[in-house]
């Protein structure tokens, strides 16, 4: 998202070790500068033009950015167990994780329950184009975290309105813009004084912001509506409405190449396409059958060829097109079988040298190799990992300050989907959590709008897991259910059309 010309402008923020209590955003006041805590550094006029602080380039980024650093760091945001998982990518090492609230379904902290007062499901990032503050978003819990990268230290919590989905921050670093995707507004937060000021309203269903590379700009896709938004960020205004063509369907990530000529929008629910808008025209230049639960793009540029890649969920594929200069369509050059399931965020190094991917159904991150389009390395992580960032700093991090193992370790283990009685195809994901095991069911090619129960099996004894319904793709992006898995010792996962004698038909899948 938003990537920076070379010579970039960043905040020269104090650095210090200090915590602050959360805020929420609503009834907030202006507080005084001496009220800040010095963590969060001074503040600077929305207007006013930062101090000029190295040549620090974050990516997606054009040839000429710095090499991959000790001091950089890659994020997860881990929806299970609730965590962000922190990688040093100069040695490929998983550093720890830092826990915002209790792994998924918890039975000692009661995380359904009405006293859990931790957050849940950690879901999207964002970080400031200096380095220094990472944003953590929790969608079912409507909590927006700062982190200070250099110590991994929460120093800000605010709460906005219903489902958030993705934030970041605005380009001179002064406000951070939420998209409210349960509702239908971008929230622009002052978040040095915790204090929502600005609601900006869009269509039904906002995704993500990302602001042009000169940071006049910002886009809103929308899950819930075919438009793509663009606004004046100076003042806030929307002044184009880009029509997505209906066979594209909703958006749920975008982002936009760091030449800031195209924007990319991934289209999870019709398990078909992905649109490609000329940012400079505001034209849809091509809608793309890229396949099912499509998810996250990013850019890269290797010996002067600019590249979009694309993860593509359902298919457990990493697609990789090369970029038009002329306005035809994207040519689909590889195909990248990824070392795991559910391929979800990704992110380039700012070098242009490795790309980042986040392997939702494998608690794991791919590192690729650009010039091979190659898997060099797979990371264990924390707990379905969603959103992934890639964050350059200028100064080096204290490597395992303020982190700890939530989620990390934890049994993950993919079997293929035995579909009987009907055409399909799929996997069952079984994954470990505190008290009992999560059943997640993906499938493809199945017919439409038909009831499907899943059942484990060892091979002498059959049991009822849940029943769901495949959409009108035929496709079933993901059931979830609970039970013990292991430790009854089922080895395979078998799909057939129906429910259970004496069950009542279920309602779609999820």
């Amino acid at each position: 998202m938003g990537s920076i010309p070379s010579l970039v402008r960043a905040l020269a923020a104090a650095v210090v070790c200090a915590s602050l209590a959360s805020c929420t955003t609503s009834g907030a006041r202006e507080p005084a500068a001496s009220q800040l805590d010095p963590a969060l550094g001074p503040i600077v006029k929305p207007n006013a033009s930062p101090p000029v602080h190295g040549t620090l380039i974050q990516a997606p980024a054009l040839s000429g950015a710095q090499k991959i650093s000790g001091n950089d760091r890659v994020y997860t945001a881990d929806q299970d167990s609730n965590t962000v998982s922190v990688v040093n990518p100069a040695t490929n090492k998983v550093l720890g994780t830092i826990a915002l609230g209790k792994p998924r379904l918890s039975p000692s902290a009661d995380v359904l329950g009405a006293m859990y007062d931790g957050e849940i499901d950690v879901h999207g990032l964002g970080f400031s184009r200096d380095g220094k503050w990472l944003d953590v978003i929790d969608v079912t819990t409507n909590a927006v975290h700062i982190i200070d990268t250099a110590t991994n230290k929460v120093v800000r919590t605010m709460y906005v309105g219903r489902a958030p989905h993705e934030g970041f921050f605005s380009p001179d670093g002064t406000r951070l813009w939420v998209a409210v995707r349960g509702q239908d507004y971008i929230s622009v937060i002052d978040w040095r004084a915790g204090k929502e000021v600005d609601r900006i309203h869009t269509e039904d269903g906002p995704s993500k912001v990302v602001f042009s590379p000169d940071g006049k700009f910002a886009y809103v896709n929308h899950l819930r509506a075919s438009r793509l938004d663009q606004i004046d960020v100076a003042s806030h205004k929307i002044i184009k409405r880009v029509q997505i063509p209906a066979q594209a369907g909703g958006s749920s990530d975008e982002a936009i190449s760091p030449d800031g000529r195209d924007i990319w929008l991934g289209m999870p629910t019709n398990g078909r396409t992905t649109a490609v808008v000329n940012a400079r025209t505001l034209r849809v230049e091509a809608v793309l059958n890229t396949g099912p639960r499509t998810n996250h793009p990013n850019f890269v540029t290797v010996g002067g060829i600019d590249y979009a890649y694309m993860t593509v969920g359902g298919l457990n594929e990493t697609l990789v097109y090369r970029r038009s200069k002329t306005g035809a369509a994207p040519t689909l050059v590889k195909t990248i079988h990824n070392n795991g399931h559910g391929p979800h965020g990704i992110w380039p190094s700012p070098d242009n040298t490795r790309i980042y991917i986040a392997l939702q159904n494998s608690d794991a991150v791919d590192v690729i190799d650009t010039k091979t389009n190659s898997v060099i390395k797979t990371l264990p992580i924390g707990q379905s990992p969603m959103a992934l960032v890639y964050v350059a700093r200028s100064t080096p991090a204290t490597s395992t300050q303020n982190l700890g193992r939530q989620g990390l370790g934890m049994r993950t283990q993919n079997l293929p989907l035995r579909v009987s009685g009907s055409s399909g195809q799929g996997t069952a994901l079984i994954r470990a959590l505190p008290g009992l095991n999560e059943v997640t069911i993906g499938a493809t090619g199945l017919p439409p709008n038909q009831t499907f129960t899943a059942y484990a099996s060892d091979g002498t004894r059959t049991t009822a897991l849940m029943s769901m319904m495949s959409n009108e793709f035929g496709n079933i992006d993901e059931s979830l259910s609970y039970s013990y898995f292991f430790p009854n010792h089922y080895t395979s996962v078998i799909l057939k059309p129906g429910t259970p004698a004496g069950e009542h038909e279920p309602g779609p899948a999820m």
